[in-house]
C-alpha cells in the first residue's frame, strides 16, 4: 500500500494539538510556509510498537499537509549499530503502508559537517577537549540542586584544543582518553547543559564510514544538526526530550552566531510516549531477550516489535487503527494491550477467512453414516464479507472434533456434547452422542454418535434447532500441523518498573505452547507465510514462515473473545 492510500481520520487531526501548533506555525509565515518532517531512528535494533505510533503521525502530518517526510538514520555509535537493523527498519516502514522521501538519509552523511562544526565551536570559545574519564565527569556533574564542578581542562587555549581536537580526529589517543565538550554551564538547573560531551574516540569501524573517522559525534551534537541540514520544519519526538530541547537550541545559536537568519530553523515539538501494559519498550532489554535466548529472536511472535507482531499476525491496518485511537497525548500514560488487540481482531474479522481446524482431536464415528460416503458441504468464507463466496469441504463418517467439546459428566448449561445429547456439526449435519471409549488411562479416544440425514445445513430440516454448534474436520482428509499459542510475555503490568527487581523475573513461563497433533481441513495444506484465517470459534491465526509443504505452521495472532471493549 502507498502512503496516499493510508487513511488518516478527521478525529485525529481535530483534536491533536501538533497539528495546532502547526497551524499556527504556517499562519504566522514561520518556515516559509513549509512542513517537513522525519523519522529518525537509531540503527540499534530492530522497531517497536511504540516506533510505529511515531511513523504513524510524522507521516501522517506529512500526508495531511501534502508534503514528505524523511527517513534518516541516526548512526552516531559503530559498536551498536547493525546493516539488519537498517534493512528490517525500512521494511517495517514500508510494511506500515509508508514511504519516505528519496533516498534515505543518515546523520554520517554530514560527519564532515559536524565536525567543522565542532572545530568553529571551539574556535569561538564555545567547546574545549577534557581528559576526565566517565566516572569523574560523574561525580563532577552535581545533582539538579547542586551545582557541578568545572573540569580542570576547561580552560584549556583555543589553540591547545584545536590541537588535541585534531589529534583525536587522526586517532592518535586510546578510546575513553579525550573527549570534546561544550563549554556551557556547571550551575545550570538543567543537567543536559553542563558541559555535555559532544565528541568521544571510538576506534571501531562503520557501515558506511568504514574507518575513515576515530572520534564520533553523541547523539544530541548530532540530532539537531541534521534536522537543521535537512530543513526539517518540525521535530516531533516523545517527552523525554523536552528536556534537551534547550542544548539543541543551543548548539544551533552558537554554530550561527554572526551567520546570517537561515530560511528554516526546526521546531521541536513533543508528546507522550507509547506505554503498553504487560510489555518493556527498551531496545536494550529487547536485545537482551535476544541474545540470552528467551525469545527466538527480534521478531519473536511475543515481542512487541512490529516484526515481532507482524509474524504474529498482525495487520498494518490494525496498527494503524491502534495509533489512531491512542491518540497524540501531553503528557505519558499506560495503554491497555487489550486495544491493540481489539484493533487486529476488528480488522481480521472482516477480511479473514473461516475455517475448520481442530487443536486437541478426539475421534468421532458417525455410526450410521455409510461407510466410504464422502460428501462436499458448502461454508461461507467470511459472513462478514459477501464477496468472498464459499468453499466445499469433505464429511465423512470419521472426523475430528475439539476435545473440550465433549464432557463425561456435563454441567449446566454445557452445549456442546455428551452423552445422549445433540449439536449440530457446522455446515453438516445435527448428531446425537450415543456412547464413547475410553483407553487404560481414562482418556476419551472416541466418540460414538448418530446423525439426522434431515439434518444437513441449507435443507428443510436444517430448521431443527440445537443449542450447540461444533466445528470438526474429516478425519480421512485432514492434514497435520503444528499450532503455537501465544500469551502475554510478562505476568506483570509493568515489568520493568521495579527498581529492585530484574524485568526478566517477570517473564511468563507459558507465554508459548507448541501442539503438535492438529488436524486442518485440506485447503490449508498449500497455505503461504502470513496468511491469515480464522480458526471456527477458536481465534485468528496466521501461517508462519517456519512452513513446510504439507505441515503448515500457524501462529495464534488472537483469540475471538474481545475483553476491550467490555471494559469501555
Amino acid at each position: 500500500m502507498s502512503k496516499e492510500e493510508v487513511p488518516l481520520s478527521g478525529e485525529e487531526i481535530k483534536t491533536n494539538f501538533i497539528y495546532q501548533e502547526i497551524d499556527k506555525d504556517l499562519a504566522e509565515g514561520r518556515n516559509g510556509g513549509k512542513v517537513l518532517t522525519r523519522f529518525p531512528p537509531e540503527p540499534n535494533g530492530y522497531l517497536h510498537i511504540g516506533h510505529a505510533k511515531s511513523i504513524c503521525l510524522n507521516f501522517g502530518i506529512a500526508k495531511h499537509y501534502n508534503s514528505v517526510c524523511n527517513l534518516r538514520f541516526d548512526d552516531t555509535n559503530p559498536i551498536k549499530e547493525e546493516v539488519e537493523y537498517i534493512d528490517s527498519i525500512q521494511e517495517d516502514i514500508q510494511w506500515l503502508g509508508f514511504q519516505w522521501d528519496g533516498e534515505p538519509k543518515y546523520a554520517s552523511d554530514y560527519f564532515e559537517q559536524l565536525y567543522q562544526w565542532a572545530v568553529g565551536l571551539i574556535k569561538k570559545g564555545y567547546a574545549y577537549v577534557c581528559d576526565l574519564t566517565a566516572e569523574q565527569i560523574a561525580a563532577q556533574k552535581g545533582s539538579p540542586t547542586i551545582p557541578g564542578e568545572n573540569s580542570p581542562y576547561r580552560n584549556r587555549s583555543v589553540e591547545e584544543n584545536l590541537e588535541l581536537f585534531e589529534r583525536m580526529k587522526n586517532g592518535e589517543f586510546k578510546e575513553g582518553e579525550k573527549i570534546l565538550r561544550a563549554k556551557i554551564d556547571m550551575a545550570s538547573p538543567n543537567m543536559h547543559m553542563r558541559d555535555p560531551i559532544m565528541y568521544r574516540i571510538i576506534h571501531s569501524d562503520h557501515h558506511r564510514t568504514g574507518n575513515k573517522w576515530c572520534i564520533y559525534p553523541m547523539y544530541d551534537f548530532t540530532h539537531g544538526q541534521s534536522d537543521f541540514i535537512e530543513g526539517i520544519t518540525h521535530s516531533i519526538c516523545t517527552l523525554e526530550f523536552e528536556v534537551h530541547r534547550p542544548l539543541y537550541n543551543w548548539f544551533l545559536d552558537k554554530i550561527l552566531e554572526g551567520e546570517p537568519t537561515p530560511a528554516v530553523r526546526t521546531r521541536q515539538i513533543e508528546f507522550a510516549r507509547l506505554n503498553l501494559n504487560y510489555t518493556i519498550m527498551s531496545k536494550r532489554k529487547l536485545l537482551e531477550l535476544v541474545q540470552k535466548g528467551i525469545v527466538s529472536g527480534w521478531n519473536d511472535p511475543r515481542m512487541p516489535t512490529i516484526s515481532g507482531l507482524r509474524r504474529r499476525g498482525y495487520t498494518p491496518e490494525s496498527i494503524r487503527m491502534f495509533a489512531d485511537k491512542v491518540g497524540v497525548a501531553r503528557r505519558d500514560n499506560v495503554i491497555d494491550i487489550a486495544l491493540l488487540e481489539y484493533c487486529v481482531r476488528e480488522d481480521l474479522n472482516k477480511k479473514s477467512m473461516r475455517v475448520n481446524a481442530v487443536l486437541d482431536p478426539v475421534k468421532l464415528i458417525i455410526s450410521n453414516y455409510p461407510e466410504g460416503k464422502v460428501e462436499m458441504m458448502e461454508t461461507v468464507n467470511n459472513p462478514e464479507d459477501e464477496s468472498m463466496g464459499s468453499r466445499s469441504i469433505p464429511f465423512s463418517r470419521e472426523i475430528y472434533i475439539e476435545r473440550d467439546d465433549f464432557m463425561e459428566n456435563p454441567p449446566k448449561k454445557f452445549f456442546r456434547l455428551a452423552p445422549g445429547s445433540e449439536v449440530r456439526l457446522k455446515s453438516a449435519y445435527i448428531i446425537k452422542c450415543e456412547d464413547f471409549k475410553k483407553d487404560a488411562e481414562g482418556k476419551i479416544s472416541e466418540i460414538y454418535c448418530s446423525y439426522d440425514p434431515d439434518s444437513r445445513s441449507g435443507s428443510g430440516g436444517s430448521e431443527r434447532k440445537v443449542k450447540g454448534t461444533l466445528h470438526w474436520v474429516s478425519a480421512a482428509h485432514a492434514i497435520d500441523a503444528e499450532v503455537r499459542l501465544y500469551d502475554r510475555l510478562f505476568l506483570d503490568e509493568e515489568p520493568d518498573g521495579h527498581k529492585d527487581v530484574d524485568f526478566k523475573e517477570f517473564i511468563n513461563p507459558n507465554s508459548l505452547s507448541i501442539l503438535n497433533n492438529c488436524k486442518m481441513e485440506p485447503m490449508l495444506a498449500n497455505v503461504k507465510p502470513l496468511e491469515k484465517f480464522q480458526f471456527q470459534r477458536l481465534g485468528y491465526f496466521s501461517v508462519d514462515p517456519d512452513s513446510k509443504e504439507g505441515k503448515p505452521v500457524f501462529n495464534r495472532t488472537v483469540g475471538l473473545r474481545d475483553s476491550w471493549t467490555k471494559k469501555q
